[in-house]
């Protein structure tokens, strides 16, 4: 095996100290221009490598940055997660990304794990199973590591969030189904633990309510983000004494499966039925029967989510700031909810 070069070869090679070296290959001021570019060429033409780990311990920072999803199969949080990395890739930093598979356990290996490998920040979307136990939440804050959520987020005092208006995207997308003409819109909801889930229900009941229209409790399901889920609710909806004519789901996958059933069952859509999701994933523009949907900007979400980290670990002052930024919703309108066209 051949032998790594280390410092004290280089110093050995130049006719000087180890510790001349080390403060050369650190950019010590104390070092000359003509010494330190001396030594950088020397070390290159020894292929010498730093060691990472050591540089981590000596400057307190590891150029790492850790971001946790739920899963990273998603559009969503795929694109997030590149934009994390476009505006923080420029600035020498690197991504290491976790799934947390919406397991609680998962989740705090996963922060445990980010903080023992000494990263400089943690991004972090909420598993939707996460209780208000926030013990490992206050490990990163006594640890004073810069932490960010993103999308899901809990409410911790200090801590900084970059979030979209879910109540408003809600609001907007029951408002257009209301004025396509429908009056009994159902709502496929997620776990309403999920402050994104609780405000997109909230926006669609204030939506009912500001066009007169009563809510009804039977037109509430609570579905997972998967096609089947959205299939088995659509049963459910059918049944119903007074089914709905119109779907807010807050899923684009459940929408999908929404879809899918009311075909089956031999519905037009969207004469007879409209769907609204929300997500904008890719394929909702590509179906032949195209996805009305609410856009999250999930690439804006994540180069802003980089953009408040770079401003906590470049602030000189020892109070961090608690950030809430707040996109807007944009809606994409299509066939599926376009009964009179654009």
């Amino acid at each position: 095996m051949n032998k790594k070069t280390t410092i004290y070869d280089i110093a050995k090679k130049l006719d000087t100290t180890a510790a001349t070296v080390s403060r050369a290959l650190n950019n010590n001021p104390k070092i000359s221009a003509s010494t330190r570019k001396l030594v950088l060429e020397t070390a290159a033409l020894m292929n010498y490598k730093q060691n990472k780990l050591a540089l981590a311990l000596q400057s307190g920072k590891s150029g790492n940055i850790g971001v946790i999803v739920p899963r990273i199969d998603s559009n969503f949080f795929a694109s997030v997660i590149r934009g994390i990395e476009d505006e923080l890739q420029p600035e020498g930093y690197h991504v290491i990304i976790c799934q947390t598979h919406e397991n609680e356990k998962r989740e705090i290996d996963n922060i445990n794990t980010l903080l023992n490998a000494q990263v400089d920040g943690i991004l972090i979307s909420a598993s939707n199973v996460s209780k208000e136990n926030n013990s490992i939440i206050n490990r990163v804050i006594e640890k004073n590591v810069p932490l960010i959520f993103f999308d899901r987020k809990k409410n911790i005092d200090g801590v900084s969030s970059v979030t979209i208006n879910d109540f408003e995207g809600g609001y907007l997308a029951t408002k257009h189904l209301i004025e396509e003409g429908c009056t009994k819109i159902a709502h496929l909801t997620g776990d309403q633990s999920l402050e994104i889930y609780e405000n997109r229900n909230n926006g669609y009941k204030k939506a009912l309510q500001d066009s007169g229209i009563e809510y009804n409790e039977d037109y509430i399901i609570q579905t997972k983000s998967t096609v089947e889920a959205g299939r088995q609710a659509v049963e459910k909806l059918l049944k119903l004494k007074n089914p709905p004519n119109a779907i807010f789901s807050s899923s684009d996958f459940a929408a999908l499966g929404a879809i899918q059933e009311l075909k089956e069952q031999g519905i037009s859509i969207p004469e007879d039925f409209c769907v609204f999701g929300f997500g904008n994933e890719p394929f909702t523009k590509f179906m032949e029967l195209s996805i009305s949907s609410v856009d999250q900007s999930p690439m804006e979400m994540g180069k802003m989510a980089a953009k408040v980290f770079l401003e906590q670990i470049n602030s000189t002052e020892k109070i961090k700031i608690e950030k809430k930024v707040v996109l807007n919703p944009e809606l994409h309108i299509r066939k599926s909810s376009m009964r009179h066209g654009l």
